[in-house]
């Protein structure tokens, strides 16, 4: 079942068994009260949110921040591929219960409401410098000290951005569950993972219920919040083959092609045509299928660069398969801090926000980066 959790690296786990692609499966709530899928506004996670502009390559590129904090150190939070920094909202209202900090949750390029002139190039190099990038926009030269903490790809970009000393008031690293061997071998499974999804929702309220019922993200309350940034308003009305599987009132859809021909068949087509353009219909914010050149870059050699950071490093992992030889050596001769938090899927800070949080807050105690709140714990 761990190694089923991992197939997802980039966004999320897979589906549970018999929700694959082309099949009519009822997802029907069960006795008792019914859950609420209404999304969340950010301003209940985050205390500000603002645009940072920052210079690249004669254009200007526009990140959108979310922020909580006056005091301490800085947690830079990265998201996992296809979410935002609304991944995060839950994991920052408790982290911020627990010790002195700053919270900076940022959407990467290409995903949420961050505006770049290039929005395709996820190379690790380009996305290391956005983050070298926007520490200097926010601070100017003299930047506070700053924790880099980051999920899945984010994690990946986390110890590129520390590897190449972008950020060079860096603290300490904390990567979410991304290891190079297993991410390495669940990459040939990716675009199958990516095809099994719905192409779109009847609204952003079905698209987390999808997001539970479907066990890509565990806890209601972060999806509430965090699906916001991962699914937008279709910009056109879409009529290309499979995009009428959507997730509607709890049940999965996806039409068939009818296997009449003539006359009835034409007719049949032209109504769904119309049906679907009065549909004001959701899709996904970046089509993470279309990012694959990408994917080898970010995770290969992910190891060895992570065991080179010189700060004080944490890896908090959903299963003990995931660790790799290298990291396996490295973990014996003590070069990192290692914390399994089980019952979790592949969105560990967002299935458990309270045990990740105490893990960061008791790590970053524990080397003196700051200090707990009074009165906790």
């Amino acid at each position: 079942m761990e190694k089923q959790l991992h197939l997802n690296l980039l966004a999320s786990k897979p589906p549970m068994a018999g929700l694959q692609s082309g099949s009519n499966v009822k997802l029907r709530m069960g006795p008792g009260r019914k859950r609420d899928f209404t999304p969340l506004p950010w301003s209940q996670y985050f205390e500000t949110m603002e645009d940072v502009e920052v210079e690249n390559d004669n254009s200007k590129d526009t990140f959108r921040i979310y922020s909580s904090g006056s005091l301490g150190p800085v947690l830079m939070l990265l998201h996992g591929g296809g979410h935002s920094a609304l991944s995060w909202a839950v994991f920052t209202s408790v982290i911020c219960s627990r010790i002195n900090c700053r919270v900076v949750a940022m959407d990467l390029r290409g995903h949420g409401d961050t505006k770049a002139k290039n929005p395709d190039d996820l190379s690790a190099e380009t996305m290391a410098k956005d983050i070298g990038k926007v520490v200097e926009a926010l601070y100017g030269e003299n930047p506070p000290p700053i924790m880099i903490i980051g999920h899945s790809m984010g994690g990946a970009i986390a110890v590129h951005t520390a590897a190449a000393n972008h950020v060079p008031s860096l603290l300490g690293l904390c990567v979410i569950d991304v290891v190079e061997g297993t991410a390495m071998d669940a990459l040939n499974s990716m675009q199958n993972f990516l095809r099994s999804r719905p192409k779109t929702f009847k609204s952003v309220e079905n698209a987390i219920e999808w997001s539970v019922k479907s066990g890509q993200i565990r806890n209601v309350e972060s999806a509430r919040v965090s699906m916001v940034g991962q699914v937008k308003k279709c910009e056109e009305p879409l009529s290309s083959p499979g995009v009428s599987k959507s997730i509607s009132e709890g049940i999965i859809e996806e039409e068939e092609e009818d296997e009449e021909e003539g006359e009835s068949n034409h007719k049949r087509k032209k109504e769904d045509d119309q049906e679907i353009k009065k549909e004001c219909l959701y899709t996904w914010r970046i089509e993470l299928s279309k990012t694959e050149k990408y994917w080898e870059g970010w995770f290969k050699g992910l190891s060895s660069l992570f065991l080179t950071c010189s700060v004080p490093k944490l890896l908090l992992l959903a299963g003990v398969d995931r660790l790799d030889k290298d990291l396996t050596i490295g973990q014996m001769q003590g070069k990192f801090q290692m914390q399994v938090l089980p019952q979790c899927g592949h969105a560990v800070h967002e299935d458990a926000p309270e045990k990740v949080a105490d893990a960061l807050a008791t790590f970053m105690v524990r080397h003196k980066f700051t200090e707990f709140i009074e009165g906790f714990p």
